[in-house]
């Protein structure tokens, strides 16, 4: 196996191949029960050392500890880890858990100061915490020195939203990604938040999918009335920030709106503007005439199952639902996409974003060690790993977002897929403000959501007084 694998190997150098050409060669050899994925990375690998000045053996016989939430991102790294100890020489070891538990494991491994973890998975919205509270290193040392750093790893070619969305200075009043802003994180994967749709669905009750907020709550109510079984539109509706940050926040940017403005030096709430009034009524009443009847209780699993069953008939929320539900589910093959423009006077969508990334934790016991990691699994050749056989869809890379194989994947079977993403990926950012009580404040925000859907409190109402509260925790916290 070892004298086909080297022959395999040569050929690949002499030239590089397609992943069908790579398959039609190994089932040449009679490697063809060998799956795919293993044969492209490690070919990968092994051109990776080879191709290199770097030292990637430095710290041979170290171990790399990892914490990792569950999730198909997390599978991408897991898969290859073989092929990290055999470029290294290091070993890894790792704990994973659901996420219903998984950023209490992280607070709590990182307030108590423990070297148990190297790196661990997070996303951009906990670091404003981790960052300033001294539990996270700033990556930067390392970016930018070339003897910690491989010359091709680029960096550059992180989309540039997302490098900076990783960052912050920690300073209230800087947005993401400033000039003396920290890299708190490094993008691995992320989702944006467009509309995901069942075409066999919107056909039966003679709709097209809607261009904007307004047609889409006339839209969503006509597929509720028209299809037995089904209501209209799915979207978060749980006590958790998780309900702000996907589809309400990048509607809620579209009319303009913004969580905070500054005044006189000061960071002041502003979910109470006007914008965010007009926006906030469409919302309500689109998930009062046109939602699930539990909206309440929706987080996105009930989001992604609803879809995948049949339940809903559209959704927006996260790109990677869609994807995920196209396969192995009861209307695998029937879901569309559509990059969404809510506000019907804007031009082009402004979809906030969730980045899955790795950090390293200050109390590693090992910090040079734990950024070979780092670099590895953020590196161009294990994304497109994911991307072309795994499913780290939203690729944090140009180049491999730009890479035919991956290209190929999702237009041969995901049609719409590439196109959605591309429309939307230009503009994907964080659009929330950096802040420390960034949870508490997200929090409060779903929680008046829902008094205004249960007729507790009417809108106007609900925002005022979510304004008011925001800011007496800034004021308590001595932030404003």
């Amino acid at each position: 196996m070892s004298k086909k694998y080297d022959e395999l190997y040569k050929r690949w150098l002499d030239k590089p191949m397609s992943r069908r050409e790579l398959l039609d060669s190994a089932r040449k050899l009679g490697l063809g029960g060998v799956s795919a994925a293993f044969l492209l990375n490690t070919m990968g690998t092994r051109a990776l050392a080879a191709t290199s000045d770097f030292n990637w053996k430095a710290h041979k016989g170290k171990t790399v500890r990892l914490l990792l939430n569950k999730h198909p991102y997390a599978d991408t790294l897991i898969n290859n880890i073989e092929n990290f100890k055999q470029l290294t020489g290091m070993d890894v070891q790792y704990d994973i858990f659901p996420e219903d538990v998984y950023f209490d494991k992280v607070t709590s491994a990182l307030q108590s100061q423990s070297s148990q973890y190297d790196v661990f998975m997070t996303g951009a919205y906990q670091t404003w915490q981790y960052g300033p509270a001294g539990w996270l290193v700033d990556v930067k040392q390392f970016l930018n020195d070339p003897q910690h750093t491989a010359d091709t790893f680029n960096w550059d070619d992180v989309l540039p939203n997302l490098r900076a969305s990783d960052s912050w200075s920690g300073q209230i009043g800087d947005p993401v990604g400033s000039a003396n802003a920290k890299q708190w994180a490094m993008p691995l994967g992320f989702e944006q938040y467009s509309l995901s749709y069942n075409k066999a669905m919107l056909d039966k009750a003679g709709i097209t999918p809607p261009q904007n907020l307004p047609d889409l709550l006339d839209k969503a109510k006509a597929a509720k009335d028209k299809i037995s079984g089904a209501y209209g539109i799915g979207v978060r509706g749980s006590r958790s920030w998780a309900t702000i940050h996907p589809g309400y926040l990048s509607g809620y940017t579209n009319y303009g709106a913004k969580d905070f403005v500054m005044a006189d030096g000061k960071l002041k709430s502003a979910v109470n503007s006007k914008a965010s009034k007009e926006f906030t009524k469409l919302w309500i009443e689109m998930v009062k005439q046109a939602g699930p009847p539990d909206w309440t209780t929706y987080t996105w699993y009930e989001v992604a199952n609803d879809l995948g069953a049949g339940t809903s008939a559209m959704i927006y929320d996260a790109d990677i639902i869609g994807f995920f539900q196209n396969q192995g589910t009861k209307q695998a093959g029937n879901i569309g996409y559509q990059a969404f423009v809510p506000n019907p006077e804007a031009s082009e969508p402004t979809s906030n974003v969730w980045i899955w990334s790795l950090a390293m934790s200050n109390f590693s016991a090992d910090k040079p060690a734990a950024w070979y990691f780092l670099q590895w699994a953020t590196g161009s050749q294990i994304l497109l790993m994911g991307a072309t056989e795994g499913q780290l869809v939203d690729p944090v890379r140009q180049s491999v977002a730009q890479d035919s194989g991956f290209k190929d994947r999702m237009n041969s079977d995901f049609p719409g897929y590439l196109e959605a993403f591309n429309t939307t990926a230009d503009k994907a950012k964080i659009y929330f403000t950096p802040q420390p009580l960034f949870f508490n404040a997200t929090t409060q925000w779903a929680a008046q959501l829902q008094k205004m859907y249960s007729g507790q409190i009417n809108v106007d109402e609900g925002l005022d007084q979510l304004a008011q509260n925001i800011d007496q925790q800034l004021k308590n916290a001595g932030i404003a």
